[in-house]
């Protein structure tokens, strides 16, 4: 750095020492290898990978804070575990195909195929190509949500009194369109999420009433990518949680790779539906 970003105090009149670029140059490089709560481990290590992974196939391991983000794109065989740490963690989830975003998650059709609207393991998650994009292997959960999207500026404000994406209470909708934007993608392509860890129940008068704890802290979900995929997470309160409090908890992501799925696999063989999924799957590989 040169003498030429040199500030003197006169150029600095608000006094804060970060003021002056090379104290705040100083400061930034003091920072490194500070360790916080939610944040990417780099190189990714994890100490309780399931038994049979080897620790050179771990490819991510980051927690997500409360109200925070995350992406990654993940190659087809990989298994993403994501982990409820302390019990109100709401994984807000959309999946592109990683060549090809214009093919992404469809959650009707998800619902509709499977003639299910309640996830759980052995369920798929169904692009608008009637693909495979990913399939849920493991539910230590069994709350999940494909009914009620996502929170947005609008439903925050209302809420909480602030619904700026750089505000105290962000919104699941904007932190997708920062999650989508680190692949070139824009506001049309953040489509309807499905929420994991956070449920709802469809009563038999059509009210949706909301399942969002608090749960034991700890739960856990496996998805298996059959697909080249893009994952975009956003880790807010579920837009229907009645609770007046903005209430959140950090989520774990856990990414090791794994092998495609085999033709012999049960989730491939459950049902007609998905069996045709994945045979549409094969032959978008059959190269």
């Amino acid at each position: 750095m040169t003498d030429t970003l040199t500030q003197t105090p006169a150029a600095n009149p608000t006094g804060s020492p970060l003021a002056n670029p090379l104290a705040a140059r100083d400061h930034a490089r003091a920072m490194g290898g500070t360790v916080v709560e939610s944040m990417p481990v780099l190189p990714p290590v994890a100490t309780d990978l399931p038994e049979g992974v080897a620790a050179g196939d771990l490819v991510w391991e980051e927690t997500i804070a409360a109200g925070g983000y995350a992406t990654r794109v993940l190659a087809r065989g990989t298994r993403l575990r994501l982990i409820d740490v302390k019990g109100d963690a709401c994984a807000g989830l959309q999946v592109f195909n990683a060549a090809m975003p214009t093919e992404r998650l469809n959650v009707a059709d998800t619902v509709k195929v499977q003639w299910n609207a309640y996830l759980g393991a052995g369920k798929l998650l169904l692009s608008d190509m009637g693909r495979v994009l990913m399939s849920l292997v493991e539910d230590g959960a069994a709350t999940h949500d494909c009914f009620a999207g996502t929170s947005n500026a609008a439903t925050n404000l209302a809420k909480y009194g602030e619904g700026r994406n750089s505000g105290a209470f962000p919104n699941g909708r904007d932190r997708f369109l920062l999650g989508a934007a680190k692949h070139g993608l824009g506001r049309r392509d953040v489509h309807p999420c499905i929420n994991l860890f956070k449920g709802t129940r469809i009563e038999t008068d059509g009210t949706i009433t909301p399942l969002v704890g608090p749960y034991e802290p700890g739960r856990e979900v496996v998805l298996r990518a059959e697909m080249d995929v893009i994952v975009v997470i956003a880790n807010v309160p579920h837009v229907l949680d009645p609770r007046p409090a903005y209430t959140a908890t950090p989520l774990r992501a856990t990414a090791w790779r794994g092998a495609v799925t085999g033709q012999d696999d049960p989730v491939r063989n459950a049902t007609p539906e998905g069996l045709r999924a994945f045979l549409n799957v094969e032959d978008y590989f059959r190269r």
